[in-house]
C-alpha cells in the first residue's frame, strides 16, 4: 500500500452500513446525552437564578440597614412631639414640625415596605432566639410566663423572610 491509497484514511468498514440495533443504541445514547445536557442546564440555570436573588436581598440588606436608625429617630421623633402635644397647648408652628415630621416617617415607612421591610413583632410573644436579642430580664409585673418578650428596647426588622435586624427586647424571668 502506498500513502496514496484512499483506504488508509478511512477506518474499516467505515462504508459498511450500520446493523439496526447499532443504530438504535447510538439514538438512546444521543438521547441520554440530550437529556443530561439540558438537565445540566437547567440546574445551571436555577443556581445562577438563586445566585442572583441571594445578590440582591444583600445588596438591599446594605443598603438599608443603615437607614434603620433614620427610620427609629424619625418615630423617635414623632412619640416625643406626640408627648409635648398632650402636656401643653402646643404653638402652631410646632404642629406644622410635627405634621412635617409624620409625613416624612410615612413616606419613608411605605417606602422599606416596598423594599419588603416588615416590622418584627416584640411585646406579648414569646422570645424566640432566632428574631429576638434579649438585652435585659426581670420579673414579669403581670405573671407572663417566663421566656415572654416584656418590652422592645430597639425595634427589628425583617427583609423577605431574613431577619436584617434583630429586635432588642426585654424578657420575663
Amino acid at each position: 500500500m502506498t500513502h496514496d491509497d484512499p483506504t488508509l484514511d478511512t477506518p474499516p468498514d467505515a462504508d459498511a452500513p450500520l446493523a439496526e440495533d447499532d443504530l438504535r443504541a447510538e439514538v438512546a445514547d444521543l438521547r441520554d446525552q440530550l437529556l443530561r445536557r439540558a438537565a445540566e442546564f437547567q440546574n445551571y440555570r436555577r443556581r445562577t437564578e438563586a445566585d442572583r436573588a441571594e445578590a440582591d436581598r444583600q445588596a438591599r440588606a446594605a443598603v438599608l440597614l443603615p437607614l434603620l436608625d433614620v427610620y427609629d429617630d424619625l418615630r423617635r421623633s414623632l412619640d416625643a412631639a406626640r408627648r409635648v402635644a398632650h402636656q401643653d397647648a402646643a404653638s402652631p408652628a410646632f404642629d406644622a414640625l410635627s405634621q412635617g415630621v409624620e409625613l416624612v416617617y410615612r413616606k419613608f415607612e411605605s417606602t422599606l415596605e416596598r423594599f419588603g421591610v416588615t416590622a418584627i413583632e416584640t411585646a406579648g410573644v414569646p422570645f424566640d432566639v432566632d428574631v429576638h436579642e434579649a438585652v435585659m430580664q426581670q420579673p414579669a409585673p403581670s405573671g407572663e410566663p417566663s421566656g415572654t418578650v416584656l418590652a422592645e428596647v430597639q425595634p427589628g426588622y425583617r427583609i423577605d423572610d431574613r431577619v436584617l435586624r434583630h429586635a432588642s427586647v426585654i424578657v420575663a424571668q
